[in-house]
């Protein structure tokens, strides 16, 4: 349990944080086809005999490059499409190939963070370091390019490295995050309570804080049920982040109607 609790806590404090992004860019397609093609190199990186995280980072980087390259010719969700389809068509062969991998599928797909040792401590706070370095490095550029990117273009901000730089950084945290929330409900983490931060404020500063917020009592609260239940945890993360988000907009047309009855 405490090693749930360590990987769980810095998994949600940089799904929350990245995630914002994503769901300010419009970046959800990617955010999921991203871990779902990650998997397909923890299958591979079994095949051969090395540590799964191993291949988890360079699928999920594959992936982003891929995502990046083929955007400047295509349009972004036909690359990610693409990309996505690629990964998957290698993780099938991949587990055609050997049997061993089977009991480790079940995992990685819907999440076992009670099933987190303590060698896979360090690899997962290492990682984090790095992704927030590079969040941190990339914060006012990104935001800006974010939110008004023809003006970021004007201003002579380069959007297309801004771009494959942050795809980057969902490389790396879903490669975090899979071995922990599941390939399949990775993407959940990051879409939900960022959401939902963006519905409760219009102040970006406030709604990153929030949406990490949201995420760790998301995580945690996934955490203290998969262990009651013996359920996936991903199962619980995926529907805690929409019961959040459904709870946000809940809230605000409440208070919209609060606002419309006070003024009347």
């Amino acid at each position: 349990m405490t090693n749930a609790w360590i990987s769980g806590t810095i998994i949600a404090l940089l799904a929350g944080a990245v995630g914002f992004f994503v769901v300010l860019r419009g970046s959800a397609f990617a955010a999921h086809a991203i871990p779902n093609g990650a998997f397909a190199g923890a299958a591979g990186a079994n095949l051969v005999g090395i540590n799964p995280l191993f291949g988890l980072v360079v699928f999920a980087l594959g992936a982003a490059f891929g995502i990046s390259s083929m955007s400047r010719r295509t349009r972004s969700d036909v690359a990610t499409a693409l990309a996505l389809v690629m990964m998957l068509a290698l993780g099938a062969a991949f587990l055609a190939t050997s049997s061993a991998y089977e009991p480790a599928v079940n995992a990685l797909l819907f999440g076992e963070i009670l099933g987190v040792s303590s060698s896979e401590i360090l690899p997962v706070v290492v990682l984090a370091v790095v992704c927030a370095l590079g969040l941190t490095l990339l914060y006012r550029p990104l935001l800006f390019s974010s939110i008004a990117s023809e003006l970021a273009v004007a201003k002579g901000v380069n959007v297309r490295l801004i771009d494959t730089l942050f795809l980057v950084v969902v490389a790396l945290s879903s490669a975090l995050a899979v071995p922990v929330v599941g390939a399949l409900l990775t993407f959940s983490l990051m879409i939900g309570p960022p959401a939902a931060a963006r519905i409760v404020t219009s102040s970006a500063h406030r709604a990153l804080a929030l949406s990490v917020v949201f995420s760790l009592l998301t995580l945690w609260a996934a955490v203290a049920s998969s262990y009651w239940t013996d359920l996936p945890i991903g199962f619980f993360v995926g529907t805690m982040s929409a019961a959040i988000y459904l709870a946000a907009r809940a809230w605000m047309r409440l208070d919209s109607r609060r606002s419309r009855r006070a003024l009347a």
